[in-house]
């Protein structure tokens, strides 16, 4: 069967690690050499590390792997098992005395979401990345996607579980534009139609969604907001230098508002990775970063039709064909 997930793209690896009793975990995605690197932050509430290094007029041009993790800000620990994983494999940036492998990351919050004192740490991101691979993606309530959920307009109690997606799009002469989203969303996922496909369920036990956006206005009257993220990857098997990586992160971000309503609150911290391995000739920037978002919105849509209930939650399928969970 074709991989139709971001590690079609050659050199790229995935690898997911969790606990699903602690309701937390992280997913590594090891990058090929002389990936280039960019970012873009969009949310009001980001968790995340060494992103200053991917903007233009810094010194570090190439990525070594991208850390997606559960855990808030604590989960952030994991990425020092991926950096001792690359080391051992002599990967990273040459010191002189040794290498530094550079693996910028971003966290979603999952701490109201099974046990709060247990998150990704530097063995949990040392086995995702000891165990990634170049097989299709494993999608849903694995890595980093185990505490996702979407739908927080009333808290956890109202949301819909969620998970990781991750997509491939195929364009002219062997060009690939891949994403592997995480979704954590405040708001609603929404299809192409507006349709409700995960989120805010009307009550615990309901069987159907408010439209979170609609209901905006209830917001001035919440004593306190839960926190949120979507967080992910866009990558390209063309060749970018570092300000059109960044540029293409910054386009991909397209692709959260066209599947999540509302999107980029204060409650999220939403952030997008962009990687170039270079393999193809020069990209068009414009092309990628337009697919890339069309990319980011079907793994974010994907993500909430694969996940399985946990913790208590239904998936947005489960409510949609009132099925039992």
């Amino acid at each position: 069967m074709e991989n139709q997930t971001i590690t079609a793209i050659q050199g790229i690896k995935v690898g997911h690690a969790h606990n699903l009793n602690a309701g937390t975990g992280c997913t590594v995605i090891l990058c090929p050499p002389n990936t280039v690197g960019g970012v873009d932050q969009r949310g009001g509430a980001p968790g995340t590390r060494e992103t200053d290094l991917l903007r233009p007029m810094h010194l570090i041009q190439h990525v070594h792997a991208i850390l997606l993790t559960g855990g808030s800000a604590y989960g952030l620990n994991a990425a020092a098992g991926v950096m001792s994983y690359l080391e051992r494999q002599g990967i990273g940036y040459d010191v002189g005395v040794g290498v530094v492998p550079i693996v910028p990351a971003a966290v979603i919050f999952d701490l109201d979401f099974g046990m709060a004192d247990i998150r990704p740490d530097m063995h949990m991101g040392y086995q995702a990345a000891e165990t990634a691979s170049a097989l299709p993606v494993q999608v849903g309530c694995v890595g980093a996607g185990v505490g996702a959920k979407v739908g927080m307009l009333n808290g956890i109690q109202f949301a819909c579980k969620s998970g990781v997606g991750s997509v491939a799009i195929t364009l002219g002469e062997g060009v690939i534009v891949g994403a592997l989203m995480v979704v954590n969303a405040f708001g609603d996922v929404i299809d192409d139609d507006g349709t409700i496909l995960a989120g805010t369920r009307q009550a615990p036990e309901g069987r159907s969604f408010i439209d979170s956006f609609s209901a905006l206005s209830q917001l001035a009257l919440m004593p306190s907001m839960p926190t949120n993220t979507v967080i992910g990857v866009v990558a390209t098997n063309a060749k970018l230098n570092k300000e059109e990586a960044n540029k293409v992160a910054q386009m991909a971000h397209n692709g959260i508002a066209q599947a999540v309503r509302p999107a980029h609150t204060m409650y999220d911290g939403d952030t997008i990775f962009a990687l170039a391995t270079g393999e193809f000739k020069q990209g068009n920037v414009n092309v990628l970063g337009a697919y890339a978002a069309k990319a980011v919105a079907m793994a974010i849509r994907q993500a909430v039709e694969v996940a399985t209930p946990l913790g208590n939650l239904p998936t947005g399928k489960h409510i949609r064909e009132n099925i039992s969970w």
